[in-house]
């Protein structure tokens, strides 16, 4: 029983050395880690054998002690030791100590805070300050305007690089000069664009009419017969020729059929009867494409001049008659035996009801015709409600194929017509098509608006954001949107246009001065629809606040992705005139946002003793309430004496809206003209020499003080709270729990934790761009290791003492 005591208590005897091995060897191993705590072993003794409890002492005897032996040892505890480790300099400002109690706060990988003495922390590209193993460092963040937010604790950001605090710009000072020399402004950059059509009435549908060569009539079946009569007007010896015609209801022919049918008369008073008439020829449907077949006689051997020497009309008869009888009939109108030669195409449009004249339809042809006529047959269906009642046939001339003439008028829904007029007769300009349609008007949607090219048309826009990039004056304009929706007009349409190409209006705007041949009058600045339907852009005067539009101006986003670039073909009707000069810069509202600013200024008026300019200002960065649109963001007056010093400058108070923006609203500073000049020189000068606003500063670099506030120094030289480290303490943080890469958590016997600023509550300061050291104690450490290691030695020892006795005792039995 002995033996096999010693044997298990020499056992913890070894597992009890193994820890402190353990134990020193981890310190060692950690004598470099920043912030590590290192750990002591404390052993207690295990069990006990009780041989005798002892006996008190008696009047007899002295008393006995108690005969006990112990079983081995045991690990009471492994403790770790928080004392403070040694503080050394480092070359990161980001590297941070501990000087006295306390804990750093970071924040774990699943959300959870844990708490560190390692102060080694960098940025990540967050700009998040982290521990060496990405954890977050805690504390206290900053609103958008540095305040502390001391609600709850977030990570930490260093943003280098990021906005300050930033002045308003109140004053931009201006120098330059003026000259008095040079034209009058008195003329505005116009511009046009194509003619623009309304498309809310559709073209006519033509796919159920037919185009074809119009029938002649067959008479090679037909014969003549003279038969007796009575009628005076035929007599012996006479010779007489017919040919026919098909006609419909309005009277219109074919041409004749190509066969004559021959008769002579030999007897005084005969009649003619004339049988096999032509059948009238029927559509796919068996329905006769004409109503009547026309007789047509005229006499042979009868000089030029006479009147029955021509083919006259000597009677009608219904399409199924198969015979006429001629009993002298006294002829009426002569054959209409003009033909067309050439290739022709038709085109059909609605009119009446007091509108404007449809566009015309799709193309009808081309149909190649020599020596014949066209039938038009079925046409098409006038759209209930459209206020239109009649329909027109246009036809190109065989010399002209692009130009369109009225072949006839008046007609309806359903309707066939046999096109019989000769180009001669239709080439009237008054009555040629116009093939553009109804025009627009500031009432139009902007989705009916198009624009035709060639037979095409093209609807320019379509429900989207539409971007809009022009120039004024040469100079590349902001780009700026407009929505357009099914309820969209040109007349909102143009609003943009002017508002977004900073054209001024107002009674104090001078209007230009009208250089447009065939007009008369003053052009009102602005966007405007003129009669014939075309968008009119008049610039404000002067040759640096000329519009221009590009072809590619205009991009439209549709809501399923889809661009186009709507192109409405803008040139120029009139240049400008004006002496001017530009000048652009930046300014800055009270968030440090940078606005661009355009100073445009144009000769306004001048007389024998003052020099007088209009300056304009423009911002594309305007931001009014509402659709921002608006870039004109003020206008004025300068005044220079005899001497070429400035009088007096009107109102030079620039007002730049910034709705949308948490910056000061609006932004509103001065130009200040004060070393502006109005000498003569051959041109113009302005420009910005500075202005007094400051720009956004950038982060440059940081601090940290005592009491973990982060403190931000600016490019522009503006300091700012960047935030604020939280530390918290334990009452014991010995029952910390240890969980790897120099972190701990919250222990079952740890209590706690307080949190509060670095110095207050207890806790220590921070030592910015310090470390503190491990405060493993090598030689200790190396003496514990050495003690441990004889204590194992001398265990192991009694094992083996303990097995000689046993094989001893083993070998008794033998």
């Amino acid at each position: 029983m002995g033996l096999s005591s010693a044997l298990t208590t020499a056992l913890t005897g070894l597992n009890a050395a193994e820890t402190q091995i353990d134990v020193s060897g981890n310190n060692l191993a950690n004598s470099q880690t920043v912030g590590f705590k290192a750990s002591d072993v404390v052993f207690a003794t295990q069990f006990l054998r009780t041989l005798s409890q002892g006996s008190a002492p008696t009047t007899n005897t002295g008393g006995t002690n108690p005969r006990q032996f112990g079983l081995g040892v045991k690990v009471a505890g492994v403790t770790p030791d928080f004392s403070q480790g040694t503080i050394e300099v480092s070359s990161s400002p980001s590297d941070l100590a501990v000087q006295g109690d306390g804990f750093f706060i970071v924040e774990g990988s699943q959300g959870d805070q844990l708490y560190t003495r390692n102060g080694v922390f960098t940025t990540n590209s967050r700009n998040e300050l982290v521990s060496t193993t990405g954890y977050r460092l805690l504390g206290y963040g900053v609103d958008e305007f540095y305040e502390l937010q001391t609600n709850e604790t977030t990570p930490l950001t260093i943003p280098l690089g990021s906005a300050a605090a930033a002045q308003a710009t109140q004053n931009v000072y201006l120098n330059g000069n003026l000259t008095p020399t040079g034209d009058i402004a008195d003329t505005a950059g116009v511009i046009g664009s194509d003619v623009l059509g309304d498309a809310s009435v559709d073209q006519p549908d033509v796919s159920t009419m037919t185009v074809n060569s119009a029938p002649k009539p067959d008479a090679t079946g037909s014969s003549a017969a003279e038969v007796a009569g009575t009628n005076p007007t035929f007599l012996a010896g006479d010779q007489y020729e017919y040919v026919f015609t098909f006609a419909d209801a309005a009277g219109n022919e074919t041409l004749p059929s190509q066969t004559a049918v021959a008769v002579s008369i030999t007897s005084d008073g005969n009649d003619v009867a004339l049988s096999g008439l032509p059948s009238i020829p029927t559509d796919g449907s068996g329905i006769p494409q004409y109503d009547t077949v026309n007789v047509y006689r005229h006499q042979l051997g009868l000089p030029a001049g006479d009147p029955d020497a021509d083919y006259r009309l000597v009677g009608s008869v219904p399409g199924a008659t198969p015979s006429f009888t001629d009993s002298g009939n006294v002829p009426g109108a002569n054959l209409d035996d003009t033909s067309l030669n050439g290739i022709y195409s038709y085109l059909v449009t609605y009119s009446g009801g007091g509108l404007q004249e449809s566009r015309p339809s799709a193309l009808m042809g081309p149909l190649t015709l020599v020596n014949g006529r066209v039938r038009l047959a079925d046409l098409p269906s006038i759209p209930a409600g459209s206020g239109y009642d009649t329909i027109n046939i246009y036809r190109n001339l065989a010399t002209d194929a692009n130009s369109y003439y009225l072949v006839s008028g008046g007609l309806h829904s359903g309707d066939s017509y046999t096109d019989a007029r000769s180009d001669a007769v239709i080439a009237d300009p008054a009555n040629q098509l116009d093939m553009d349609g109804p025009k627009i008007t500031t009432a139009t949607l902007l989705t009916d608006v198009i624009k035709r090219n060639g037979l095409n048309y093209e609807h320019l826009f379509d429900k989207g954001e539409l971007s809009y990039t022009g120039r004024k004056g040469g100079n590349l304009l902001q780009e700026k949107t407009f929505t357009i929706d099914a309820d969209t007009t040109v007349g909102e349409y143009l609003q943009f246009l002017t508002a977004a190409s900073g054209v001024q209006q107002g009674s104090s705007i001078p209007d230009s001065e009208n250089r447009i041949p065939g007009e008369t009058g003053t052009l009102s600045p602005g966007a405007t629809v003129t009669s014939d339907g075309r968008i009119r852009m008049v610039s404000n005067n002067g040759t640096a606040n000329a519009v221009e539009i590009s072809s590619s101006a205009f991009q439209l986003t549709t809501s399923d992705g889809t661009t186009s670039t709507p192109s409405l073909g803008f040139s120029s009707l009139q240049s400008a005139v004006g002496q001017s000069a530009v000048s652009d810069f930046v300014v800055y509202d009270s968030l440090g946002v940078p606005l661009d600013v355009r100073l445009t200024t144009a000769l306004e008026s001048r007389n024998g003793t003052t020099t007088t300019y209009r300056w304009f200002a423009d911002s594309g960065d305007n931001d009014p309430s509402g659709p921002d649109h608006e870039i004109a963001v003020g206008t004025g007056l300068i005044s220079f004496d005899g001497e070429g010093n400035l009088i007096a400058a009107n109102d030079p108070t620039v007002s730049i809206d910034r709705q949308d923006i948490p910056s000061t609203q609006p932004l509103v500073f001065n130009l200040d003209f004060s070393n502006v000049s109005g000498f003569a020189t051959d041109t113009s000068e302005i420009a910005a020499s500075r202005q007094d606003g400051s720009a956004v500063g950038t982060l440059t670099s940081y601090s940290v003080g005592e009491s973990g506030l982060l403190t931000g120094v600016f490019s522009n030289g503006i300091s700012r709270t960047l935030g604020q480290i939280r530390m918290a303490r334990f009452s014991n943080p010995e029952g910390l729990e240890q969980r790897g890469d120099n972190m701990f958590g919250v222990g079952f016997n740890s209590g706690l934790p307080v949190e509060g600023d670095p110095g207050d509550l207890g806790l220590g300061n921070i030592v910015a761009g310090a470390l503190e050291l491990s405060n493993s104690d090598i030689g200790q450490n190396l003496v514990d290791l050495m003690l441990a290691s004889t204590q194992y030695r001398a265990n192991s020892r009694v094992i083996s003492t303990s097995q000689q006795l046993l094989d001893e005792l083993m070998n008794i039995r033998r």
